[in-house]
């Protein structure tokens, strides 16, 4: 009960703590419910360690029979050549480091989804406060409408398309104020926190990371891509679990040592004990052999196509952020300034009477749209980084 109300405390304080990228990608790869049931595969794997370690138990066998000798006993000690047990061994300690290349790749992706998270969350706020601003604006365009129209400058037609104007920005503001409370939830469950209060995110969402260079890039991934890292590990498993085919060929040894027990008149004590051995006659293993040398074939022609598969994602990759982040400079550099000096042009040219409500309209509706898309284009060059970080395999900032 007291670690229940631990736990339900600690989730309300974080709750109401400023949250970064730094402090979500932190808490993600701590605390996040498919990474940690991912990592109880180590247990998995040391209990099937302890498996292999094992060797064969001895059999223990007494009878007694009205024949002489009445009673014997007798002892099978079953003896493994060929190194198996080491073999054994030498398997599971793969596997279970096949296990950790898996939840190393988990961890990557669960970053990956963290990242765009946090940033989708974060434009999701932008993109509140941006319907804020614009519902402001259509306000204030419908009072200066309802100024010339007491005036008797414009007819009522303008008042009523002003009103329109002001409902639709109240429609459009009420449903980011929703969709930013759906991303916030989706990034409070990759945090395994209470998605009941809302979260307090800091960070700038046009501070897209900058990338190193493609070559630099690639040759990282060749050493730290999830999926070449799984194929290699995999190859070692296999070449191990082939050893192994093989020390399974050599025939294992069965020593029997024993007594027979009153047998008179000839003895009342005695020891007898005997070998045995398999002939591998009929089966000698050359299934599993086989079975493991083809497995390896395929192993080094998929690492071949991992490693040509992982360059190209790299590389299409690379290229996705690199247009996202420009299409992101250009949206702040020129298409907004210019949007937003052409809605100031064309609010100062209706309030003078130059031009009708309708351009006034156009005009702030383009400017929303360009701002919508600015936010949209900065979302966008974060998702693409993501990306990348996840093909490369490795953090980029």
């Amino acid at each position: 009960m007291a670690c229940a109300l631990l736990l339900f405390l600690s989730r309300q304080v974080f709750a109401q703590q400023t949250i970064d990228l730094t402090t979500a990608l932190r808490v993600a790869e701590v605390d996040n419910l498919e990474l940690r049931a991912a990592r109880l595969q180590r247990g998995l794997a040391v209990a099937g360690l302890m498996t292999a370690r094992q060797m064969p138990n001895p059999t223990v066998t007494f009878s007694a029979s009205r024949d002489a000798p009445n009673e014997s006993a007798l002892l099978d000690l079953p003896v493994e050549l060929g190194g198996k047990r080491g073999k054994r061994i030498s398997v599971a300690q793969e596997e279970s480091r096949l296990a950790e290349v898996d939840i190393n790749a988990l961890a990557r992706q669960i970053r990956r989804r963290t990242r765009e998270a946090f940033f989708r969350a974060l434009s999701a706020l932008e993109q509140t406060a941006q319907a804020k601003a614009a519902l402001d604006l259509a306000t204030r365009i419908k009072n200066i409408v309802q100024q010339r129209f007491e005036a008797g400058d414009v007819a009522q037609l303008d008042v009523i398309q002003a009103d329109v104007e002001v409902a639709r920005a109240d429609a459009d503001y009420q449903t980011a104020a929703l969709s930013q409370r759906s991303a916030e939830v989706q990034l409070a469950a990759l945090l395994n926190r209470n998605l009941a209060p809302p979260l307090t995110l800091t960070g700038r969402l046009a501070e897209i990371p900058s990338a190193p260079t493609l070559e630099a890039l690639t040759a990282l991934a060749s050493s730290s891509n999830s999926d070449i890292q799984r194929t290699i590990q995999q190859l070692k498993t296999e070449e191990r679990r082939l050893a192994l085919a093989k020390a399974q060929r050599i025939p294992d040894l069965t020593l029997q040592a024993g007594t027979d027990l009153n047998s008179p008149p000839d003895f009342q004590v005695g020891p007898r004990g005997q070998i045995g051995i398999t002939v591998p006659i009929f089966y000698h293993g050359q299934g599993e052999v086989a079975l493991s040398t083809a497995k390896l074939q395929l192993g080094r022609l998929t690492l071949q196509s991992h490693q040509m598969n992982v360059s190209a994602q790299v590389a299409a990759s690379y290229f996705d952020y690199t247009a996202k982040s420009h299409l992101a400079q250009q949206y702040r550099d020129r298409i907004l300034p210019e949007s937003v000096r052409l809605e100031k042009m064309a609010e100062e040219s209706y309030q003078s009477g130059k031009h009708n409500l309708l351009m006034l309209i156009d005009a702030q509706r383009r400017l929303n749209d360009v701002r919508r898309a600015y936010l949209d284009s900065l979302f966008a060059g974060q998702s693409s980084f993501a990306i990348l970080e996840e093909a490369v395999g490795a953090p980029l900032d």
